[in-house]
């Protein structure tokens, strides 16, 4: 018989180590770390990321710094279970965090600030939030200029919130972008801030949503690459070989290292 172990915190995919949690678990931590004003990085990392890491430097010493990394996309998860087949390891998906936590912090003093994506999706978001969760305290929202992150994005962000009462920060100009700035934005006004991609722009309806059935199939990637193939087909052809090359190795590599140990019957 199989020795039964303790379930980790976090289990690693390639060379990134992530949070063994599920959505309701998540959206608990991103609310308590709001209403305790805490200084958080968080991100929604996908095979893309993983990939990303296995290939950037900088980028896998983010993801193995200070914040959490929720595993947002089914494959990282299906890895997380090989690892630790008992550990409850559950997706995360961002979209679904940012309207969970919406959707609960009704009627607190939570209050959400919202940076990334345009004006006029800022516009259409604030629009659908207030009709959608009218409890939700909507702090304020900026749209930066498009430009790689920089001493002087970081500065002009942090002004833009500091101007607010936000509570929690949400962030959305796409990977790795994000990640950067939520990681740097938590230290400078020290809230936590939350990198959830296309987060925003499902929810004011500027780009559709793969239905409930593909998300939960593993196939959601496959969803964006053929609504926008000529912008994703890169990121996701090229970067799934990665994630499967870098999850492998890491988990053929962890096996060698620590075979499965047995009980005597």
């Amino acid at each position: 018989m199989e020795i039964t172990q303790a379930s980790p915190k976090r289990i690693w995919v390639g060379k990134v180590p992530f949070e063994v949690t599920s959505l309701s678990g998540a959206v608990s931590r991103v609310i308590d770390a709001a209403t305790a004003v805490e200084s958080l990085s968080v991100r929604l990392s996908n095979a893309y990321c993983v990939a990303l890491a296995a290939k950037e430097d900088e980028y896998s010493k983010l993801l193995n710094g200070h914040g959490l990394n929720f595993p947002d996309g089914t494959p990282v998860v299906w890895f997380m279970r090989l690892r630790s087949r008992n550990s409850g390891a559950g997706r995360v998906r961002g979209p679904s965090l940012f309207v969970e936590t919406l959707r609960q912090t009704e009627g607190t003093a939570v209050r959400h600030f919202f940076l990334g994506t345009t004006d006029e999706t800022l516009r259409r978001l604030t629009d659908a939030i207030e009709t959608n969760y009218p409890g939700a305290q909507i702090a304020g929202s900026y749209s930066p200029p498009f430009a790689p992150v920089s001493p002087e994005i970081t500065a002009s962000c942090t002004a833009e919130v500091r101007k607010t009462n936000a509570t929690i920060v949400w962030v959305a100009l796409g990977t790795p972008k994000q990640d950067f700035l939520a990681q740097a934005l938590a230290e400078k006004v020290g809230l936590p801030c939350i990198a959830v991609g296309a987060a925003f722009d499902f929810v004011a309806g500027t780009t559709k949503e793969a239905p409930t059935w593909i998300q939960n199939s593993g196939l959601e990637w496959l969803y964006r690459f053929a609504s926008e193939p000529k912008r994703l087909w890169r990121r996701y052809l090229i970067g799934n070989i990665q994630f499967l090359r870098s999850a492998t190795g890491e988990l053929l590599a962890n096996t060698r290292h620590n075979p499965p140990r047995f009980r005597e019957m």
